[in-house]
């Protein structure tokens, strides 16, 4: 008798091939067969009518420090997902100096927009180097599996103090150091190692994060130390400029070392058709015989702006910052009061910078949210745009966005495309998703929490990319899912998921297609310290099997706690089980 069998659904195994109707039989965490099941299940679901995929597997989340808390990991887990790799960007907490712990959290709150209180309140800090780092994680049980990197900044400012936090070269002895820290962290079982090259990561303090600035010589040497001992995954954010010799030096690291080099690929508002380049870059490399591939996001960069946001239009201006310190019900009470509404519009907003002002008076970029109809739309038309709204009805652009964030009781959302939305359309990211030297990744999970909740990303796949845009062509789904489970797993060599076939491990979803939704962003207080983060929900996962247990029904957790720490590379398990 088996486990678990899934009876009569509609089967997407993940390899790209045409859906069918069939069962998978489980067994002690393993699929042991697919197709026609005869024998009978401890359990069974009957998925008639539903999807059956393997589970979700995201390459590009930031939980390092959620993760040593909450067993749930969410939102990623209330999205199907089922593996989540964790260290982007450069950022973790280890390995540290015991007083280092306020400098990376300061790090990580200004990179990843995470509160630095529920930083310094959920974490227990009973680790010094990234073996015991890995080794904490071990021993806490979780909903879904998690794997990581080792991340440069925190390497950097252990070895090298106050001069790596600072950017300064690196010298042969420090280079020597590092080199053996990121090795040895890979053969505690991190997938990889991670960096930023990008000004946009900052600290809490402004600077830009430590290694932003690293030489040649630095990243060779961490490329070879890792090949050294296994192997391993180079990831990295960069303002990828000059490209020529972002290129070069990750071209000489993965045809030196054999390390697969990973970079984020993004559609920048300025330069709307430089991500043609990248990927030629990218085609060149490969065809040289160097692993680089691109990550994309499935949409843009955007932020969701409301009244208990990090930022919105009105933070700049003295007549709302009176009033920004009160509770938001009592901040709402003041806001609906027609005199105090007038005051806010009429106050000018204080100088913020470039960005600052894009995201507090870009109004040509910024979009209504949440539809009419309680549709999400992510790819609104250049028309639709609060300047556009403006132009039309002759009303100023702010008092438009005033009344906006205004509905649902105070909670409605303008959304402003940062990047990946140049031309007002998605066309670029399915030509994108199409190229062959791309992967999924970006939807930065556990990140951003007062502005972005991208951890949707894998329900947005299929219920907009397969079922619902309107503005161009749609995907098949047997690619949609194949590009976030197989491909995914295989990029970090986790060849024993994303594929439903026998031998491999049991991690799947069973969704119905037709129902399958993305909730309204919501603003909640649920982390350590009473800290703010945006979540999202999602409906229409009629059941999450990690291992061959169930771990989520109808959105809700069972309570089972199946999931693992991934320690490096993973094979197929070639065990088979007779009916």
């Amino acid at each position: 008798m088996y486990d678990l069998v899934i009876r009569n659904g509609r089967v997407v195994d993940g390899t790209g091939a045409p859906a069918f109707q069939g069962d998978v039989a489980i067994s002690d965490g393993i699929i042991v067969a697919v197709g026609t099941v005869q024998g009978a299940g401890k359990r069974e679901i009957d998925a008639a009518g539903k999807l059956v995929t393997p589970g979700w597997v995201d390459i590009h989340t930031h939980y390092d420090g959620q993760a040593t808390w909450d067993p749930y990991m969410s939102p990623s887990s209330w999205h199907g997902v089922t593996t989540v790799v964790m260290g982007n960007c450069g950022v973790g907490f280890a390995p540290v100096k015991p007083d280092k712990h306020d400098w990376l959290i300061e790090l990580m709150e200004g990179v990843e927009d995470i509160p630095g209180a529920a930083l310094a309140e959920g974490i227990k800090w009973n680790w010094e180097t990234f073996p015991q780092y890995m080794d904490s994680l071990d021993g806490q049980a979780r909903v879904l599996d998690i794997a990581t990197h080792v991340p440069h900044s925190a390497v950097r400012a252990y070895v090298m103090g106050e001069r790596g936090a600072h950017n300064e070269p690196a010298t042969p002895e420090d280079i020597a150091q590092m080199a053996a820290i990121v090795a040895e962290g890979i053969e505690a079982g991190a997938l990889g190692f991670s960096t930023s090259r990008t000004i946009v990561h900052t600290a809490k303090n402004g600077e830009v994060m430590p290694g932003t600035y690293a030489g040649n010589d630095e990243l060779l040497a961490i490329g070879k130390a890792m090949a050294a001992v296994g192997p391993g995954v180079f990831e990295m954010s960069s303002d990828m400029a000059p490209a020529e010799h972002e290129f070069e030096w990750m071209r000489d690291m993965a045809t030196e070392t054999g390390v697969t080099v990973t970079y984020s690929l993004l559609q920048s508002p300025m330069k709307p058709d430089n991500w043609k380049h990248l990927l030629d870059l990218t085609a060149q490399a490969r065809a040289q015989g160097a692993a680089i591939t691109a990550q994309i996001a499935c949409r843009p960069t955007g932020l969701v702006l409301g009244w208990r946001s990090t930022i919105h239009p009105f933070v700049g201006r003295q007549t709302y910052r009176d009033i920004a310190h009160l509770p938001f019900e009592e901040r709402l009470e003041k806001l609906k009061d027609p005199v105090v509404r007038a005051a806010i519009l009429a106050d000018p907003s204080k100088k913020m910078g470039p960005l600052g002002a894009i995201m507090t008076q870009g109004f040509d970029r910024m979009f209504r949210l949440v539809q009419p109809d309680g549709g999400l739309d992510y790819e609104p038309r250049a028309e639709d745009s609060i300047a556009a709204i403006a132009q039309r009805t002759g009303q100023a652009p702010d008092a438009i966005v005033y009344d906006m964030l205004m509905e649902m009781d105070g909670k409605g959302y303008i959304y402003l495309p940062l990047l990946n939305y140049g031309l007002f359309n998605f066309d670029h990211i399915e030509t994108m998703m199409h190229d062959p030297n791309t992967v999924l990744s970006l939807s930065d999970g556990g990140a951003h929490c007062g502005v972005i909740c991208d951890a949707s990303f894998p329900t947005y796949m299929l219920t907009h990319w397969v079922r619902d845009r309107k503005r161009g062509p749609t995907l098949p789904l047997e690619k949609v899912v194949s590009m976030q489970t197989r491909d995914t797993a295989r990029l970090y060599g986790l060849n024993d998921r994303g594929v439903l076939a026998v031998g491999m491990k049991a991690d799947l979803n069973v969704i119905d297609f037709e129902r399958l939704a993305i909730q309204a962003p919501e603003m909640v207080f649920d982390l350590p310290a009473d800290g703010r983060r945006m979540i999202q929900k999602a409906q229409g996962y009629v059941a999450t099997i990690v291992s061959g247990v169930v771990t989520y029904e109808e959105g809700e957790a069972t309570g089972a706690m199946p999931g693992k720490l991934i320690r490096g590379p993973q094979g197929v398990d070639v065990r088979m089980a007779a009916e």
